[in-house]
């Protein structure tokens, strides 16, 4: 396939693209509370099998602090993402939501002061 055509880019770049469109978004809107913080996307959570074992409900992300050198970082689970939604603008909304929802608890702030959009589609 050719760089200019829209099936060029798989969809799990396609995904990582939604993300750090958000990341931006926020970076743009918080400026220097969110220099130095990761956002990273993986496939699915860590020990999903014993979670889906135990009934609980796999998580969209996490938030890991930062310390010893280390930056925080906000991760967003693709495949669990992907899973909860069936259309690419829901997929677009629901990301932006999970990186709100985990830097949100990073800042230690309500989701709906970070980012005046989170949410409004279900209103």
């Amino acid at each position: 396939m050719l760089p200019n055509l829209p099936g060029f880019r798989t969809r799990a770049e396609r995904f990582d693209d939604m993300v750090l469109d958000s990341a931006e978004r926020l970076q743009d809107m918080w400026g220097k509370q969110l220099d130095g913080v990761l956002f990273a996307v993986d496939e699915i959570p860590p020990n999903l099998e014993q979670l889906v074992a135990t009934g609980n409900q796999a998580p969209l992300g996490s938030y890991t602090p930062g310390g010893r050198g280390e930056a925080p970082m906000i991760t967003v689970y693709r495949r669990v993402v992907e899973q909860g939604v069936s259309t690419r603008e829901e997929l677009q909304d629901l990301v932006h939501d999970v990186v709100v929802e985990y830097t949100a608890e990073m800042l230690g702030v309500p989701p709906e002061t970070l980012d005046p959009v989170y949410r409004r589609r279900y209103q």
